[in-house]
């Protein structure tokens, strides 16, 4: 029997414990692991909340700043039990929760400044951990993005921690643009501060842009045994530069990632999607999930200040209880530049999209928090437009409702290193419309399971974009057959976790 370490800052197998596609990985591959027969250790920082209902296992004592630490680590019950799969958090009072899922700190000032100190905190301890024994023997560590890249730091230069270089370290990269950079010294969130009597070579650490700092995404290449990008097409987008808005590439770490290529240590793997036990909305309940979710705000503190646009949502939403538009296209995503560059930078194409639906009687509905300013512009187009059903907040059922009952689901991604929502919007049978960049070149094809746009500028890409939706919309009115085909086509295709972790054993792991 094999034995793995998952480290991570998300993992969705427990509750409250998830912000993005990288909490569904760490849910999912461990899961399929086991049903190899092998056995798998999964922790997470418990940012002073998660530990609460947990089973105290072992202290853990370490040294940082010049001072000892000590943490606890805690194994917690899972959402569902699966046999060799044991889920953990480490607490210490400084691993605090971030504003962002009630995970993730956002520091204006200081980007990183605050999470750089609990993931410090955190991979100390579990470095501790594992030289202590808690996960027994390891064959294999899975390091998911920079929060837990400081493992490979501490392997290569820390004396207390030579024997993890006895063990295979994979590196997943779930979003490159996202790198956790700190300087080296004179200040509190930064290296010299936290390992001060360490030796360490400033030239393998460095960011290329601020070389007074390490680059913690850039670790991760540079030290792990095999790096893994969450799609095939975004492997081969990383080793390019980035020429941004037209393309998005290697983020400045494409040397990192080709040199990683060249020594056979980078794979491009496709993330897999759950086909089991899937948490089923019955039919027909889209508008009044809406409507339950809206109340659900209106009573909350915290969104009182956008009580006005919840009240303004729901006398929208209710036009369609008993009168169910002809077409109905979804959006799920956090509101940020990734997810929605191209209708925030040119905000009439997506006012078109809305007007072509209109003489379909069609609506679009967009469900997602985020960054202020993708936040207002949406309420904006709103008041704005009839047809437009912006829901501003986060609702399990409402989200499955829009995958289940969308007739085609939207994704303009202006890069995406996989995508989870086209395989659970095509798992429903319902066609999706997509930027042709990463994982979502590997899973949509254009006219068979789906509608496909790119462009070499930028204008071509916002002209290909309306053009695609007039395509969909075409085939959708005139060509009934056509459009059923797409749908079982869409149906069919299957992205299973099985899959993906048969080549993760073959490539990754090695076993």
């Amino acid at each position: 029997m094999n034995t793995f370490l998952f480290a991570a800052a998300e993992n969705d197998a427990i509750p409250k414990c998830k912000a993005g596609g990288m909490g569904d990985v760490v849910r999912d591959v461990p899961r399929q692991i086991s049903e190899r027969g092998d056995k798998v250790h999964v922790v997470v920082p418990a940012y002073g909340r998660l530990h609460k209902n947990g089973t105290f296992k072992t202290s853990l004592n370490f040294e940082l700043r010049g001072l000892m630490y000590n943490a606890d680590l805690y194994e917690v019950p899972p959402k569902k039990e699966f046999k060799n799969v044991h889920h953990y958090v480490i607490h210490h009072p400084e691993i605090e929760a971030g504003g962002i899922a009630h995970i993730y700190h956002d520091d204006p000032e200081e980007p990183f400044f605050t999470d750089a100190i609990k993931y410090f905190i955190f991979n100390t301890a579990v470095a501790a951990a594992i030289k202590q024994g808690a996960f027994g023997n390891l064959n294999v560590v899975h390091l998911h993005d920079w929060h837990s890249s400081l493992l490979l730091f501490l392997r290569e230069y820390h004396k207390d921690y030579k024997m993890l270089k006895d063990i295979r370290f994979v590196y997943s990269i779930h979003n490159l643009a996202i790198q956790g950079i700190r300087p080296f010294s004179d200040n509190y969130s930064s290296v010299r501060n936290w390992f001060p009597d360490m030796a360490i070579d400033t030239k393998r650490l460095m960011d290329y842009r601020y070389t007074d700092c390490i680059n913690l995404m850039a670790v991760g290449i540079r030290f792990a045994d095999a790096v893994h990008t969450v799609s095939p097409s975004y492997k081969e987008d990383v080793m390019k530069p980035s020429s941004p808005p037209e393309f998005i590439g290697g983020e400045g770490l494409e040397k990192d990632l080709k040199k990683a290529d060249k020594e056979g240590r980078l794979f491009g793997i496709l993330n897999g999607c759950n086909y089991k036990n899937i948490n089923a909305e019955a039919k027909g309940e889209i508008y009044r999930n809406t409507v339950k979710a809206l109340f659900s705000w209106l009573q909350d503190e915290n969104k009182k200040y956008k009580a006005d646009f919840l009240a303004h949502t729901g006398e929208k939403i209710m036009k369609y209880v008993g009168n169910r538009p002809k077409f109905i296209v979804s959006s799920i995503a956090r509101l940020t530049e990734q997810k929605y560059y191209f209708f925030k930078r040119n905000p009439d194409a997506f006012v078109k999209i809305l007007q072509k639906l209109k003489k379909v009687d069609g609506i679009f509905m967009l469900l997602g928090t985020g960054a202020p300013e993708y936040e207002e512009l949406f309420r904006k187009i709103s008041y704005e437009n009839e047809n437009f059903i912006f829901t501003n907040g986060q609702s399990e059922s409402l989200i499955d409702s829009m995958y289940l009952e969308c007739d085609l689901y939207f994704m303009p991604s202006l890069f995406e290193p996989c995508g989870i929502s086209q395989m659970l919007a095509m798992r429903n049978g319902n066609p999706c419309l997509v930027h042709h960049t990463g994982g979502l070149k590997d899973t949509v094809d254009h006219l068979k399971t789906g509608f496909t746009f790119d462009g070499d500028t930028y204008d071509e890409k916002i002209k290909n974009m309306l053009s695609a939706f007039d395509v969909a919309l075409e085939v959708f009115e005139n060509d009934k057959p056509k459009w059923e085909k797409i749908q079982i086509a869409a149906k069919r295709k299957r992205f299973t976790w099985k899959k993906s972790v048969d080549e993760y054993y073959k490539f990754l792991y090695n076993l």
